[in-house]
């Protein structure tokens, strides 16, 4: 005989069949800022400074304490040449000037000097002897020639320069003008282990030179001092 089932075998096994219900998660939350996070803003706004740092222009080259003097020259001939010490007054004959840094020295040149290859004046660095400036003239000069040609004239005369410019990496040329009109042709030679800068004109029936030469090494630290050098050189008094 069928076994009927109690009402409550029923409601057992029908509950026993049903799935519970679902609790449903909690929902996401913003998760706190961790402690550590001021240790990165710090390490960010350090690494930031240090950028800065790195990245703000360094010193110049240049001694900034450096000063400097002029030395007024007088473009004697060997004839007349008076010997070291007179008591002229260079800065009332003064044919040309240029500035010399304080605390180089002044090389004495010959009448003889003078007379083959017409060197008037030179400095020199005494911490580095190579380093120097200097100025050569030549007499029945009316005017400049092309700049080529000027540049080999001088080499005629200058063994160094022969060499410099034969063995050069790159020799650079131009013409420029002072604010009284004057003309010079510049020259900027890059050789084996030596930089130079020529700066020639006319005037007075004469070609002036002047030189600022250095080895590679004092150039690449001094350029800034060397090119104030080189820009100083004009030649003055009535043309």
């Amino acid at each position: 005989m069928a076994t009927i089932l109690s009402p409550s075998a029923r409601l057992s096994s029908s509950t026993t069949a049903q799935k519970p219900p679902q609790i449903p998660p909690p929902p996401k939350t913003h998760l706190p800022i961790p402690p550590h996070k001021p240790l990165l803003t710090t390490a960010l706004t350090a690494a930031i400074a240090a950028t800065t740092i790195l990245t703000t222009a360094g010193p110049s080259l240049a001694d900034p304490a450096q000063t400097y003097h002029i030395y007024y020259g007088t473009a004697a001939s060997a004839a007349n040449y008076g010997g070291y010490g007179g008591n002229s007054d260079k800065k009332a004959s003064a044919e040309y000037i240029y500035d010399v840094p304080d605390g180089w020295k002044e090389r004495l040149v010959s009448k003889v000097e003078k007379g083959t290859n017409g060197t008037d004046s030179e400095f020199y660095n005494p911490k580095k002897r190579t380093e120097k400036e200097y100025l050569t003239f030549l007499a029945g000069f009316r005017q400049l020639a092309p700049k080529d040609m000027v540049l080999n004239n001088l080499a005629l005369s200058d063994v160094d320069l022969q060499d410099l410019i034969s063995g050069a990496d790159s020799v650079k040329s131009e013409e420029k003008k002072d604010e009284d009109g004057q003309l010079y042709y510049v020259y900027e030679i890059d050789g084996i282990g030596k930089h130079s800068l020529i700066k020639v004109t006319c005037a007075k029936n004469k070609l002036y030179a002047h030189f600022v030469n250095a080895p590679t090494p004092e150039w690449n630290k001094d350029e800034e001092t060397l090119r104030h050098l080189h820009d100083s050189f004009k030649t003055v008094g009535s043309f």
